[in-house]
């Protein structure tokens, strides 16, 4: 009898442990969602606007060049020969006719003692010979030969000085020296450099597609990127006929006045800025604003809240700003930050920028 009732009890014992377990599964379980009531709803997205305008438009270029002074001369020797002496140093005045550089005369090249041996063995026999015509002791003639002769010797003196004495061309500045004492002048190295540097000039080369926005007395910036803000205004004074046979590129010269302390000196690297072309009354959008769909220009313009792609054409730009020839109008509101995101009937928040 026992025995029963120990069954009986274990019996009912599980069945009030299932009925539990069950009763706790189904209070953990989430209760199914109703689609059908879930509320659709738009995304808005927050964008920058600009009001399309119209104003002056101007392009302006960047070129690199080099400046040289407004004169300016290489010092080149004539012969091989053994640099003997050097009489000035970069940043002297120098007149034209000072000498720079001599050479050794004594060279087998130079040729100075001997055209000097014979030309004042020639100024010696003209001044036999003038006063021998005064006394009526030789001819003409041979008064005339001697004295012919002694203008070819000091011709070939002078001729052979001036390989070994070599002397500035012009009145200016020693902008370098590119030789010491004892070298060997090489007659296709420059020695040295000197420049009239109170006017610089800004040489630069183009291609032949901007070569056409030049114009001799066409305004230039110029400056160096060693110091920004040293810029000097000069004007266009040169434009090369034909181009570079290597480059082909042109040649394009801009003279300038040098700052009072002459910051600029040759051979710096410099930039020439240039306003290329200016277009008054153009239609103009930022240039960040033009996007490309299917390989078509367009904007983003917005209508009552939401946004349409919209082609255009476009014509010149400053890099900031584009002229619009086609597809817009003045006052239309067009996405200028934020297009990315964007498709046909897109509703926007926007910023007018």
């Amino acid at each position: 009898m026992k025995k029963i009732f120990q069954s009986c009890f274990k019996l009912v014992f599980v069945l009030i442990l299932e009925l539990s377990l069950s009763v706790i599964q189904s209070c953990g379980e989430n209760p199914k969602e109703n689609t059908s009531d879930k509320t659709s709803y738009t995304d808005t997205v927050s964008v920058e606007t600009y009001f399309v305008e119209t104003k002056e438009l101007t392009i302006s270029k960047t070129f690199s060049g080099t400046l040289e002074g407004e004169d300016q001369a290489n010092i080149i020797a004539k012969i091989a020969e053994r640099i003997m002496n050097i009489n000035a140093r970069v940043g002297d005045y120098v007149k034209a006719g000072d000498v720079l550089v001599e050479l050794d005369k004594s060279g087998a090249q130079s040729q100075f003692y001997q055209a000097q041996a014979a030309y004042l063995n020639a100024q010696k026999n003209l001044a036999r010979m003038q006063n021998l015509i005064k006394v009526g002791a030789v001819s003409q003639q041979a008064f005339d030969a001697a004295e012919t002769q002694y203008e070819v010797a000091k011709a070939n003196f002078n001729a052979a000085k001036n390989t070994v004495e070599i002397t500035s061309p012009l009145s200016g500045i020693v902008t370098a020296i590119n030789v010491s004492i004892g070298d060997l002048a090489n007659p296709q190295f420059p020695m040295a450099t000197v420049a009239n540097i109170g006017r610089m000039k800004a040489v630069f080369n183009v291609g032949e597609v901007d070569l056409l926005s030049f114009f001799i007395g066409q305004s230039a910036q110029i400056y160096s990127d060693m110091n920004p803000e040293v810029i000097q205004t000069g004007k266009i004074v040169q434009l090369s006929k034909s181009a570079n046979i290597q480059s082909r590129t042109f040649e394009i010269q801009a003279m300038f006045t040098n700052t009072q302390d002459k910051w600029f000196k040759p051979g710096m690297f410099c930039r020439v800025s240039v306003n290329m072309k200016t277009k008054k009354n153009a239609l103009v959008i930022p240039l960040a604003s033009i996007i490309k769909e299917n390989r078509i220009d367009g904007v983003y313009v917005i209508n009552d809240g939401s946004v349409l792609f919209t082609p255009v054409t476009v014509g010149i730009n400053d890099d900031k700003f584009v002229e619009v020839l086609s597809g817009i109008k003045a006052g239309d509101k067009i996405v200028s930050l934020g297009m990315n995101n964007l498709k046909d009937g897109t509703v926007v928040i926007s910023s007018n920028k």
